[in-house]
Parts: structure tokens; sequence; C-alpha cells
């Protein structure tokens, strides 16, 4: 019998429930409880693991798990070598360096001969030898932010979402050393079942194309459809459907999210009415 495929996402943090909801829109049936390590998919032979997310990348490199859900800065972070297989639009942030607001510090060169404390010390010692910097780079788990008030260092390498908590703690970012987002990842126990981790990688792709997209039908005169069609970045050509009045025609349609608010305007003013824009569950290329 072949072993179940394992994939490993966050147990918690912020990768944790849009990892879980991506995987549930993808139609994959499991449950998540708290107290579980170990979640077998009801309809996919699979089984979900639910470990730190600092765990994963090292539970994919010693094989425990075949695929994985990290952020870009955790694999950036570690020395394993692994396959990204896409990138997953969610827990976008940035790794960036930051000092306290009456430092007089404004460019990260003006930091050689001084401190930082991250929870990122490979990749910090990276940035700064990349720019020929002499910055101690001073690890620490947790509560990075505070390292500055409690004189451990000059400044800090962290990860800024919406920046809230650097004002909170009187910082002020001057450099950005990592874009970071949630990935999917594979180990060297992937090799071999290329058939399961595409298809894996197909269900997250198709949720993913679906959720930046939207199914948009109209009805107009017959005369404007070529300057409507002209309006429409569809992924092909859109649906022309004849109508029961021979003057008129449907036309469905396939658009970005974010161009919907933009078009509407455009088609009405072209002759469409009766427009309606659904979401759409899945879109495969």
């Amino acid at each position: 019998m072949t072993e179940r495929l394992r994939l490993a996402i966050p147990n918690k943090g912020r990768l944790a429930e849009p990892a879980v909801k991506l995987l549930r829109d993808a139609g994959l049936e499991f449950d998540p409880h708290d107290r579980r390590l170990v979640a077998p998919v009801e309809n996919l032979a699979l089984d979900i693991l639910f470990v730190r997310a600092n765990d994963i990348v090292e539970f994919l490199a010693d094989g425990v798990a075949d695929v994985g859900i990290t952020g870009v800065d955790l694999l950036a972070e570690s020395d394993a070598t692994l396959r990204t297989l896409r990138r997953l639009g969610f827990g976008h942030c940035a790794l960036s360096v930051a000092v306290p607001d009456e430092s007089t510090y404004r460019t990260v060169d003006e930091l050689a001969g001084s401190r930082a404390a991250t929870a990122h010390p490979n990749v910090a010692r990276r940035y700064f030898a990349e720019r020929g910097l002499d910055v101690d780079v001073i690890p620490l788990s947790g509560a990075v932010e505070v390292a500055p008030r409690l004189g451990l260092a000059e400044a800090i390498v962290d990860l800024v979402s919406t920046g809230s908590t650097l004002a909170m703690n009187g910082l002020r970012p001057i450099a950005e050393v990592l874009a970071s987002e949630a990935v999917l990842v594979a180990g060297p126990a992937a090799e071999g079942r290329a058939d399961e981790v595409a298809a894996i990688d197909l269900m997250l792709a198709a949720v993913l194309a679906a959720r930046s997209s939207r199914y948009l039908m109209m009805n107009a005169p017959s005369a404007q459809l070529e300057i409507l069609r002209s309006l429409l970045p569809a992924l092909a050509s859109p649906s022309v459907i004849p109508l029961a009045n021979p003057d008129m025609i449907a036309i469905h349609s396939v658009v970005g999210a974010d161009d919907v608010w933009r078009l509407l305007p455009s088609l009405r003013a072209a002759g469409a009415s009766g427009i309606l824009v659904l979401p759409i569950e899945l879109m495969v290329g």
C-alpha cells in the first residue's frame, strides 16, 4: 500500500489560519483539532501535520513531511535546500532593519560597528556581510522589539507587516532585508512522488487563481460587441451567446477581481445591462 503524502503546516501564528482556509477552499476535508499533530484528509491520501512554523523546514529536510507551507523568511533562515513550488499569496510581510525613533541612524550603512538583534541571525548576517558592514548580530528568540530599549542592541532585524508593532515600540524601519510570504515547499521525501505533489500544487493553484478572478455576465446590444470585447481582458476570448431578441447578446467573461470596479462604468457606458459579478470557486488554467 502506498504511504500517504504528508503536508506540514503551521499550528499557530500568522500563517496558520490562512493555510487551513486555503486547504479547505481546495476541497480537502479534515479536522484541524487544536491538540492533534496529524489530521488525516478524508477525501485524499494525504495527512496534514500541524507543527510549529519554525520546525516545518526541518521536518521537510529530514523527510518527516513531503511538502509544507512555510514563510520565505523561514526558508531563507535555514540552510536546507528545498524546492519552492508556489507562492501562496498570503502572509505578506518584510524582514526589515529598524532603529529607535530618536536614533540618529538614517541608513543601514550607518550601522557599521553597531549591534542588531534578530530572530533571523543567518539572514541578517548575510545581509550585512553583502554590504560590507561590520554589524554584531545578536540572536534572540522573541521580544526582538524591546532589544534597543534594554540596551542589547542599537537596531533590530524583524518581520514587519503593518508597521504597528514597530510604532508601538518606538521604532522606525530604515531598510528592507527580505520580502516574505507563504510558499508551498517540497522536501527530498517528495522525490519520486511527482504526480501526487503536482496534484496538491494544482489544487492550491486553482484556488489562488479563482480568488484573484471574477466571472462577469451581461446583456448587450449585438452592435456593441466589438466595443465591449475590447474592454474585457478575458483569459482568451469572452463567450458570446445569442438571446431571444436577435438584437441582443449575452457576454460571459473572466476578469481580474481588482479590475471589476474599473470596468463596470465603461461596460455600462458601452450599452451593457443586467451585469452580474460572481465569485469563482476554482479555476484551472
